[in-house]
Order: C-alpha cells, then sequence, then structure tokens
C-alpha cells in the first residue's frame, strides 16, 4: 500500500483513549501511521476520581471544559488527532433497582441516527483500521456499550452508498478490532512477575472475581508497543481528574511490565483482508495490499 496507512479509535470518554490502547497508537504515529480518536461524549457526568482534586469547586461547576482541556494535553502526548462526536455523558448508574438514564444522554439516542455521526467522520477520515469495544462495552457502562453498536453500524455502512448518503462520499474500513487490553493472561503474567519479585501486586482481587466478569476473549492481535508505555502513562496521568498518580495503575514499573508482558492486545472482529492469527500489526493483511 503507497498511500498513508490511517487508523481510527472510537471511544466513549476522554481518557478511554488513553487507558486502551494509547501505546499501540503512540507506536503507530511515530511510524507514520495517521491516527484519530472519535470521543462519543465529554465526559461531563464522569466521578472526580483523583483523590486530590474531589471537592474542588471550580472543577465541580466546570467538569465539562476541564475534562475537554486534559483530552487536549492527553491528544498532543500521545501525538494523534482527536474529534468529539458530541453526545452527553450518560453516567454510570448504580443502584438496585438501577435508576433510570438521564434524558438526552448517549446511551439514549437512536443507535441508526448516532452511527450517522460516525459514519461522517469516517467518511472524511477513511480510516482503514477501526477500534472499538466489544459487546459488553469492555465493562457494562452504557456508553461503552452504546459505542460498540454505532462502531458496529458505521463499519458496515460507511462503504454503502445507499446509506447516510448525505453524510459524505463512501468508505469502507478494512478491519474492526475490539481492544482487550484488560485480559486474564496479561494480568496473571504481571501479577505472577511481582509476586515472583516480593512487590506487592494490584491484581490480586481482580483475579480472584475474574470469573464475575464475564468470558474469556479471544484475543487475535498482539502489538508490540512497550517502547510508548511511558507515553501511554503520561496521556493518562494527563487526565488527572479520572486518575490518581499514586493509584493502582502505575504500580508496576515499567521495566517489569516491557520484560513481562511488552504487548497490547486486540480481538479482531472483523476483516475484509485475508490475514493469519495471531497477529502482531493491526494492518496485517493491509499493509502489502
Amino acid at each position: 500500500m503507497t498511500e498513508q496507512l490511517r487508523m481510527m479509535a472510537v471511544h466513549a470518554h476522554p481518557d478511554d483513549e488513553s487507558s486502551k490502547g494509547a501505546a499501540t497508537m503512540a507506536k503507530y504515529v511515530s511510524e507514520g501511521v495517521d491516527v484519530l480518536v472519535a470521543t462519543c461524549t465529554g465526559g461531563e457526568r464522569g466521578s472526580i476520581l483523583n483523590p486530590k482534586l474531589q471537592g474542588d469547586p471550580y472543577i465541580e461547576e466546570h467538569i465539562h471544559e476541564v475534562r475537554a482541556k486534559e483530552m487536549d494535553e492527553a491528544r498532543d502526548i500521545l501525538g494523534v488527532k482527536q474529534e468529539w462526536l458530541g453526545y452527553v455523558d450518560s453516567g454510570l448508574p448504580e443502584g438496585d433497582p438501577l435508576p433510570p438514564l438521564p434524558e438526552g444522554c448517549f446511551a439514549l439516542q437512536d443507535v441508526d441516527e448516532a452511527a450517522g455521526t460516525l459514519v461522517k467522520l469516517i467518511r472524511e477520515f477513511k480510516p482503514h483500521v477501526i477500534t472499538t469495544y466489544d459487546e459488553n462495552g469492555g465493562y457494562p457502562h452504557p456508553d461503552h456499550i452504546m459505542t460498540h453498536k454505532i462502531s458496529m453500524v458505521a463499519f458496515e455502512a460507511a462503504g454503502d452508498p445507499s446509506r447516510y448518503p448525505e453524510a459524505g462520499e463512501p468508505w469502507q474500513p478494512l478491519k474492526l478490532y475490539y481492544n482487550q487490553g484488560f485480559n486474564r493472561p496479561r494480568t496473571q503474567a504481571l501479577h505472577d512477575a511481582l509476586l515472583e519479585r516480593g512487590m506487592e501486586s494490584p491484581y490480586g482481587e481482580w483475579l480472584e472475581r475474574w470469573h464475575t466478569m464475564g468470558r474469556e476473549r479471544n484475543l487475535t492481535t498482539f502489538v508490540p508497543c512497550g517502547d510508548f508505555f511511558e507515553i501511554r502513562d503520561k496521556a493518562l496521568i494527563a487526565h488527572a481528574t479520572q486518575i490518581d498518580p499514586d493509584g493502582g495503575w502505575f504500580k508496576v514499573p515499567l521495566d517489569l511490565q516491557r520484560e513481562v508482558w511488552p504487548t497490547e492486545e486486540y480481538e479482531l472482529a472483523k476483516s475484509l483482508v485475508a490475514t493469519s492469527l495471531p497477529e502482531d500489526d493491526l494492518f496485517a493483511g493491509i499493509r502489502n495490499n
């Protein structure tokens, strides 16, 4: 392939792009791939998870603007482009029974209509590869599940001239992947390596309740990107309201991560090109066509 390769990562909220596949994106940017993050919502209903910033009245009152600025910083660290789809965060409902979702939120949008917004962006950017979430959303946040739904519709529709004719000239992406960076093999390997070295592991409780978190996924693609873990972490820390720099995310030394598990993982969900599994490149089958 002589034209520049392009990848689109579809995410629910600002910060998702930095916790799911960020090192992969930074690696591809370093190789000259054009990478675009499509962020479905503004994260307006996200909780302030960094204890150092909780109770700050300015942040609480201006959370939308604050999270947009955090996204700008993370985008620059990763070297990617970024666009907002413009939907409103649904929040994470809690309680038994769960309360109804807020009126007008992303998860309550008509799937076909919301997919049209993504189709327009796909036709403008023309990605060869799209990454998104699986049918469970990675975890069952309503915005993550909705992100999956519109991504699947948009992947199929973007190349069809009879669908969304107002959204621009058709463009057919060639591969679609689910982010699967939070997987049991990786978590177990890091947990074991920490204990073997006499270090504390943040993964013990996760592993104990893994069976309650849904079925095991089919990991098809392992992208070597250990050299970009530091960039990944810097981008995540840029989302200061969402992450505690002293928290469990950063308990595993980067050198140990690179030694034990230097890849990010994906599940190939759709491919219109021939490829052989397992892969080590999201563009496998595309580069040589």
